[in-house]
């Protein structure tokens, strides 16, 4: 296996695919785009990804993006760090029914703060979308803290899911969420926080 790289940029969703990862025990290296100056636009990295988005994962198969599709295959990859349900295709399927969620969903009512534009472009519109950000997390947060029944997404055994909730979880305060309403979320975001591959991604990555 060749090593891998990873572009990313701090306070993205790259954090998830940044973690899972470190919990692999891949070999990778890591290569953060500036936002602010749109250095997901340039050329160079269209030419990685022409969605002009993080994560890009390039491995000696090809390149990869969207978080869901990184994460499950890291997971494969590595089925010695056991970060997904093996031979369950039932499990298994829960954990991307839950990764889907987050990026379909969660993610897109998140990127409606700042990211108004990819959906309109009259001013009144934009505001209006992300004046309901805090209204549409905190209904998403709902059905997440519902959700929590055990100490990880998928009950006693940590996967790639956790990662990736830990990093939208993030999110959660400025986007105008009232996390004291939802406890499992919050222990659950020490219990990921607190492991070192996800200390590790965190240091890297930089916010």
């Amino acid at each position: 296996m060749t090593r891998w790289k990873l572009y990313t940029s701090p306070g993205t969703c790259s954090l998830a695919s940044h973690i899972a990862l470190h919990e692999a025990g891949a070999d990778f290296d890591l290569v953060k785009l500036d936002f602010g100056t749109m250095q997901q636009q340039s050329a160079d990295f269209l030419a990685i990804n022409p969605k002009g988005r993080v994560p890009a994962l390039v491995t000696d198969g090809g390149i990869l993006t969207e978080t869901p599709a990184l994460l499950a295959f890291i997971a494969q990859c590595f089925p010695q760090a056991r970060l997904a349900p093996e031979n369950d295709a039932f499990a298994f399927a829960r954990m991307q029914e839950f990764n889907g969620y987050l990026a379909s969903t969660v993610h897109v009512a998140h990127a409606h703060k700042r990211r108004g534009a990819r959906w309109a472009d009259d001013a009144a519109a934009i505001e209006a979308m992300r004046a309901k950000v805090p209204r549409t997390m905190t209904a998403c947060a709902n059905l997440i803290e519902a959700r929590l029944i055990g100490p990880w997404v998928l009950g006693e055994r940590y996967s790639v899911a956790d990662g990736y909730l830990f990093t939208i979880a993030r999110w959660l305060e400025g986007d105008g969420v009232d996390v004291e309403r939802f406890p499992r979320i919050v222990a659950h975001r020490e219990r990921v926080g607190a492991r070192p591959a996800v200390q590790r991604a965190i240091a890297e990555a930089g916010g």
